[in-house]
């Protein structure tokens, strides 16, 4: 089935955190919108927002301060994509993001000016800089090291508050563990986080876990347990909880996929319903065609049924490998839509290190899109590929997310920076939707 064709501002393509961000910052800014993709890359997100934690990564340095990190790292990689953004720049970004957050029922916490330490599911502290408001708890009993007790369940998987407790009651004395079973389920083998989160939904249910809570609490102060009070309103859901058991309830991330990921997927479509944004969720680009009127048609799948979006722009936030915005094959590393050139070690043979766990890193993890300053990707003549394509995310060259815990920042400000770009280079125009 073929359906009319589709006209808009911006396309954005992706609907990881990279591409919800480029949406909402198009539509709060007037822009007719559509995005597309599969959101399979989302439910892997802890739900932390990252702004930079590593910097160098080979010395593995942590930064209390982000901001002072992030005047050092574009000093030392200026091809960084952070280097393209000014820090106020950044800062609006975030702040935006998360007033949108809030207003669809996510808020987050956070110091403004450092980063917080917060607990893992493996018995680390991770430092990240935006955290949601269900596990706010954990990072204040952190800092003032109140007495703190760590709840697991019996049939879940990859929790284990005694391997929390081993591993950082060294430096948090007032630690203890208990393993309690689930209401609700009892009696089955495994249950699975997205399915104990529809369970707390009901308030009986939440009063049940809060009876099998307290024997438990004695003298603490704080209770964590993994991220499973609901998919939505979360925050009402620990709050309730809370005062059931009678001290505060914090959440700590399970393992992805994570119900942290859905409540931000969640979240941004909720957010994006009252709003000029058509999404198409559970869909792929099948082709991108730059016409001669500068427009951009865009093909949407599935197979059986045939969207056309006509665009003005493309804001491309693909991801990389899992998200399918690069391919490698047995030769080199390629941009799958646009089949635009991609930064890359010069033989496969330099793709990752002798050492698997080289603190450097591997090679392969800094390749992606080189663009100009305004996050237009460059063509291999070093001028931008097209007018009004921009690149945002991960699909970005000279980083490493995962190693530097840049990933939520590095998308947010760069989806910030590519709408702005977009919108700017129309003003003068005329030609976006008042």
């Amino acid at each position: 089935m073929n359906l009319d064709p589709m006209e808009c501002d911006l396309a954005v393509i992706g609907c990881g955190i990279a591409g919800m961000a480029a949406t909402m910052f198009a539509v709060n800014r007037g822009l007719s919108t559509c995005q597309v993709g599969s959101p399979r890359e989302i439910g892997f997100a802890s739900g932390l927002l990252d702004l930079l934690g590593i910097h160098p990564i080979s010395e593995a340095k942590p930064w209390h301060d982000p901001w002072a990190g992030l005047d050092a790292l574009v000093r030392d990689v200026p091809q960084h994509p952070y280097a393209k953004l000014n820090k106020s720049d950044i800062r609006a970004a975030f702040d935006e993001l998360l007033e949108f957050l809030k207003s669809a029922g996510l808020p987050y916490s956070r110091h403004p000016e450092y980063n917080s330490s917060i607990i893992t599911h493996i018995g680390t502290m991770k430092t990240t800089y935006g955290v949601p408001e269900t596990m706010w708890k954990g990072v204040e009993a952190f800092e003032q090291k109140k007495p703190c007790l760590i709840v697991d369940f019996t049939s879940l998987k990859g929790f284990n508050a005694g391997l929390i407790v081993n591993r950082l009651k060294p430096s948090w004395p007032g630690l203890c563990a208990a393993r309690i079973d689930f209401p609700v389920n009892r009696l089955m083998a495994e249950v699975l986080p997205e399915h104990m989160a529809n369970t707390l939904a009901t308030p009986n249910n939440r009063e049940q876990l809060a009876q099998l809570i307290r024997p438990h609490v004695n003298d603490v102060e704080f209770v964590g347990i993994p991220a499973v009070l609901g998919l939505y309103r979360p925050t009402d859901i620990a709050s309730d909880i809370s005062q059931r058991v009678g001290v505060p309830v914090f959440e700590i991330s399970t393992m992805p996929p994570a119900i942290t990921g859905l409540r931000l997927k969640e979240a941004f479509e909720r957010g994006m319903g009252e709003k000029r944004a058509h999404y198409f969720p559970r869909n792929h680009v099948t082709g991108v065609k730059h016409e001669k009127t500068g427009r951009f048609k865009v093909s949407i799948g599935p197979d059986n049924v045939s969207q056309t979006v006509l665009s003005k722009g493309v804001v491309l936030a693909t991801g990389r490998f899992i998200g399918g915005g690069l391919h490698g094959d047995r030769t080199n590393i390629r941009e799958t839509l646009f089949d635009l050139p991609v930064y890359q070690p010069e033989t496969r043979t330099k793709w990752h290190r002798v050492d698997f766990l080289d603190r450097r890193g591997h090679l392969i993890n800094q390749a992606g899109l080189e663009t100009d300053d305004h996050f237009r990707p460059l063509a291999s003549n070093g001028r931008p590929a097209f007018e009004t394509l921009f690149a945002a995310g991960s699909i970005l060259a000279h980083q490493d997310w995962k190693r530097m815990k840049c990933g939520a920042g590095l998308a947010v400000a760069t989806a910030f920076g590519a709408v702005r770009a977009f919108v700017d280079h129309f003003r003068s125009k005329n030609y976006v939707s008042k």
